[in-house]
Parts: structure tokens; C-alpha cells; sequence
């Protein structure tokens, strides 16, 4: 299970925290951007070696740049709602940009060899992968869909993913049926986001490729946050549920690649070749200066 969870870690260090700043189209992220494989690289080195001294400081030096981008979070957000109050889709944007944060902080401990908050090492690892893909990539896919979105289904997907995380997180320190809540919200949001996405890919047209990556991406939510609920379940109430093993090969997978990248690519193509659609998201990042999206 380890070497399966680096890789996932891995795939959100270098990949989808890069690609989802850039569809941020903010100038000040955009500069973190191109900086991340400097933190990033000794991060992700940082798996591999035995826990002590030199993992602890390669996981620190990714942690600086995490940090780095969650101060610039609450700035970002107000430029995402151009100074007006934070609505929704900011709300996500601040959360997506705070949560490898908190991924990182697990990863020093973890390396470390350190329980923090007396969390044993095995949830700390598993803690990582959770806040780049349930916290990061959820949380701005979810901002990314509220702003195309008529009605209040954008809102509750952008709102109840954020929630969901935070109550997760808190569930940790409460107990296993404050985490089973923090599922239920969580599932809720994602769900939302799913069916959002996957009227997306119905849209008129739309090219093929794009197509395909916000139907997968729609399609393999639905599994993979029933599995999320079924193991919060059974950790709150000892009915059979899958070993951790079993959901780092499903539900860890299955977000990390079917839902987390190929919603990436698919926002990513929409920016850069549908127009009408890219106008319509600047309000995540703001115009940005002198250059198109």
C-alpha cells in the first residue's frame, strides 16, 4: 500500500497542484506556479527515503511552498470575487489553496517518524493524498463548475466539498461519526459536482476529448465516494467495510486519476478552446494582465 500511495502523492505534488494553479489565471499564483518543482521535487523524494533526518527536511522544504501559497490564499480569494464578498466559488478557490498545507504538515510528522496530535504514522501518510485530492483538486474543480453553473446546485457543490473536507479533518480529532458526517457532506458535494460535470459533457459542442474527460471524471465519482461512505460507515458503526489497502487501490486511484486529472485536462482545454466558456470562469482568478487565459 505504501508504494501505491507515494505514486498517488506524487501525481498531486507535481501534477495537479501545478494545473490547477494555472486554471486559477491569477498573476501572483501563476509565480508559485512555475516555482512549485523546486518544493515539490524534494518533497516527492522525501516518500521514498527512510523516515528520518533528511526525508523530514525535504518534506519542510515542500511544506515552505505550500505555506507560501496558503498565505497567498485569502488575497486570491478576494480577487477571485473582485473585491466583493467571498461568494461560493471563493470559498472553494481558499480552501483548494489552503489544503496542501495541510497535506504537507502530515507529511513532516509522518517523516519524522512524529505522531502528531497523536495520530498514528499510517493515518498521517494517508492524511497527504487526502488534502491534495479531496482538498485541493475537489474543492477547485467544485469552484470551477459553481461559476458555469445556473442555479443552486454550483453553490451547494462549492460550499458542501469545502465543508465536507473541513468536517473530515475535524472528525479525526472528534471521533469516527463526526468523520461518517464529514463523508456524508463531502459525497453530498462530489456527487454534485458529478452530475454537474456530467451535463457538461452533454453540452452541444463540445469537442470529443473534452467530452470523454468530463464524463470519466463525472462517471468514476460516483464509485469512489460510495466507497469513501461505506468506509466511514463501518469505522463508525464495526459493520464490514474495505481495509485501507483496498481503498488506496479504488477510491485513492480512481480520484486521483480518474476524477482529479482527467477533470484537469478537461477544464484546461475549455479554457484554451472554448472562449465563450473561459470568460466565464475569469471571475476564479481575475483577467489577467495583458495576456489570455
Amino acid at each position: 500500500m505504501s508504494a501505491l500511495v507515494h505514486a498517488i502523492v506524487m501525481l498531486g505534488m507535481l501534477v495537479i497542484v501545478p494545473a490547477g494553479l494555472r486554471l486559477t489565471g491569477q498573476q501572483e499564483l501563476e509565480r508559485i506556479r512555475r516555482l512549485w518543482p523546486l518544493f515539490a521535487a524534494p518533497g516527492a523524494l522525501a516518500l521514498w527515503l527512510p523516515r528520518g533526518a533528511t526525508a523530514t527536511v525535504l518534506a519542510c522544504v515542500y511544506a515552505a511552498g505550500t505555506v507560501a501559497l496558503a498565505l497567498h490564499a485569502p488575497h486570491a480569494s478576494r480577487r477571485a470575487t473582485r473585491g466583493r464578498r467571498l461568494d461560493p466559488a471563493g470559498i472553494a478557490l481558499l480552501t483548494a489553496l489552503v489544503a496542501p498545507a495541510v497535506a504537507a504538515t502530515a507529511l513532516v510528522a509522518e517523516r519524522r517518524g512524529h505522531e502528531l496530535f497523536g495520530f498514528d504514522l499510517g493515518i498521517l501518510a494517508l492524511t497527504v493524498p487526502h488534502f491534495h485530492f479531496a482538498g485541493f483538486a475537489a474543492a477547485l474543480v467544485a469552484g470551477l463548475v459553481c461559476r458555469v453553473s445556473d442555479g443552486p446546485a454550483g453553490g451547494f457543490a462549492a460550499l458542501s466539498v469545502p465543508t465536507g473536507t473541513a468536517l473530515v479533518l475535524l472528525g479525526y480529532f472528534i471521533g469516527d461519526w463526526a468523520e461518517l458526517a464529514g463523508a456524508v457532506v463531502l459525497t453530498a458535494g462530489m456527487w454534485t459536482v458529478g452530475l454537474l460535470t456530467w451535463r457538461m459533457g452533454h453540452e452541444e459542442g463540445r469537442d470529443r476529448t473534452t467530452r470523454l474527460l468530463l464524463l470519466t471524471s463525472a462517471a468514476v465519482l460516483v464509485a469512489t465516494m460510495l466507497l469513501a461512505l461505506s468506509w466511514a460507515l463501518g469505522e463508525a458503526t464495526g459493520l464490514p467495510h474495505p481495509s485501507l489497502t483496498w481503498m488506496a487501490a479504488t477510491h485513492g486511484l480512481g480520484n486521483a486519476l480518474g476524477f482529479a486529472l482527467c477533470s484537469l485536462l478537461a477544464w484546461r482545454r475549455i479554457r484554451n478552446r472554448e472562449p465563450a466558456r473561459a470568460a466565464a470562469l475569469t471571475p476564479i482568478g481575475t483577467p489577467t494582465e495583458g495576456r489570455t487565459a
